[in-house]
């Protein structure tokens, strides 16, 4: 921890600021984004990517199309990336040299913080000192270098966490890993130095305050959106179920995502194992897909997931699969019964949005923002706890009663509706405009 503390103590001092042009008080017009442990490039459901990585394309394209330039830094992965690639219009991501291309993880990446920050002021030297208005980092990580790189600039930082160290830590699932003390330090670094905090739903806003002693007064709500023009009904259960090669009158409970305990996709599996010795005869008539890689703690283990379908006895009925593209997802969950998201801690499951946006209901944990993603009884089923025996009854009562999907699935197109990704720019822009006008006013002390 104070080897971490002492590199970014060293980094803060590598280049002076230079003084940035006064000017009219006016909104946004480039904003520096910045996603240092994984790109918005990456397939989501892989590795560390995932709903952070939708969340931050769809946000930045939705920017972009309201006139905020957004260019997003992410770390190098290859020799072999360019070092900018156009992601849409007015949509840039650059990849920063910072620690070897192989063979490092998330948790090793704080070393390698400071030659990151060395990258992107770089960039911003190469430009007037007003290139950038703003700097919106997100996850823990990427908000310790935008601290330093908003106190250089002289602009505001605004911040979303996605998940909080605390928080994780408070629900972990058997067999993970706590997330380090390290990670703390940083995360309350970060809180004190931001202009805005945005916090995807109500309760994670209070998590800041309460955790974190966030004032509230910098707190922001801003719900995640969903891809209206991918995540549609389009032409039925049926269809989907023809191209993917699933029966026509299973019953198909999805868990798509990355395969981690955090996630809980052994929850499902434990379920359905439940459920198959309750009621054998279901067996001939149920299909479990798992769509997506090891990632996090799962990484150590790859095959536990495999191995625990055998344990079970249900290896005959889970189908292990890769994560796919969106528009390739949004088929499977057209075609699922419903969608289980079992997570143990989760700061919102735009799974969950994106599922119910095609017409499909969801079973989830009753954990973090999805209370927010799923009206229990309405769009889907919210699980108090994670117990296999909880999971099991629904599934049970999915299945005898297949017509409560299909009147739960109309519910769940209207409820998905409200969170468009247009609407969460919009929101965005304002706490940016809010942010700037804020910095103007009363520019923060931040921390070193």
């Amino acid at each position: 921890m104070s080897d971490h503390v002492t590199a970014l103590g060293r980094c803060a001092r590598t280049a002076p600021a230079r003084p940035r042009r006064s000017g009219a008080a006016r909104g946004p017009r480039r904003v520096a984004m910045l996603s240092v442990h994984t790109s918005p490039l990456h397939q989501p459901g892989t590795g560390d990517a995932g709903g952070m990585n939708v969340y931050i394309v769809e946000l930045a394209r939705r920017l972009a199309a309201i006139g905020v330039e957004v260019e997003i830094f992410t770390r190098a992965t290859s020799g072999a990336l360019p070092p900018v690639v156009r992601l849409a219009p007015g949509v840039l991501v650059r990849h920063v040299a910072a620690g070897p291309y192989d063979g490092l993880s998330k948790e090793g990446l704080s070393a390698y913080l400071c030659a990151f920050t060395h990258g992107v002021t770089q960039t911003w030297a190469r430009h007037r000192p007003d290139h950038y208005d703003l700097v919106h980092s997100h996850y823990w990580l990427s908000g310790d270098v935008g601290r330093l790189a908003a106190e250089r600039w002289g602009v505001p930082l605004v911040h979303t966490m996605h998940t909080m160290a605390k928080v994780k830590n408070a629900a972990l699932a058997a067999g993970d890993t706590p997330e380090p003390a390290a990670r703390v330090v940083g995360e309350t670094r970060i809180v004190r130095a931001a202009d805005r905090l945005v916090a995807n739903t109500a309760e994670e806003a209070g998590d800041l305050v309460r955790h974190y002693d966030a004032d509230p007064h910098t707190v922001r709500v801003v719900h995640p959106g969903v891809n209206l023009d991918v995540f549609y009904p389009a032409d039925g259960r049926a269809a989907a179920r023809a191209r993917l090669g699933l029966p026509q009158d299973a019953l198909v409970p999805l868990f798509a995502g990355r395969v981690q305990p955090l996630k809980g996709p052994d929850v499902l599996l434990r379920a359905v194992g439940r459920l198959l010795d309750q009621r054998p005869e279901l067996r001939a008539r149920i299909v479990v897909p798992v769509l997506g890689g090891p990632s996090g703690s799962g990484l150590a283990e790859p095959a536990r997931l495999q191995k625990l379908a055998a344990r079970l006895g249900v290896a005959d009925v889970v189908w292990f699969k890769p994560a796919v593209r969106q528009e390739r997802l949004a088929d499977w969950f057209r075609a699922a019964s419903l969608l289980v998201v079992p997570s143990h801690s989760e700061s919102f499951g735009l799974v969950a949005i994106e599922a119910q946006a095609v017409g499909t209901p969801v079973l989830a944990a009753a954990v973090g923002g999805l209370p927010v993603a799923v009206r229990h009884g309405t769009t889907g089923f919210l699980v108090p706890d994670h117990e296999p025996a909880s999971y099991a009854r629904v599934l049970g009562d999915v299945a005898d009663d297949p017509g409560l999907l299909d009147r739960m699935g109309a519910a769940a197109v209207r409820h998905a509706r409200r969170f468009g990704w247009d609407t969460a720019a919009t929101a965005m822009a304002r706490v940016y405009e809010e942010a700037l006008a804020a910095h103007r006013r009363h520019p923060r002390d931040r921390a070193s």
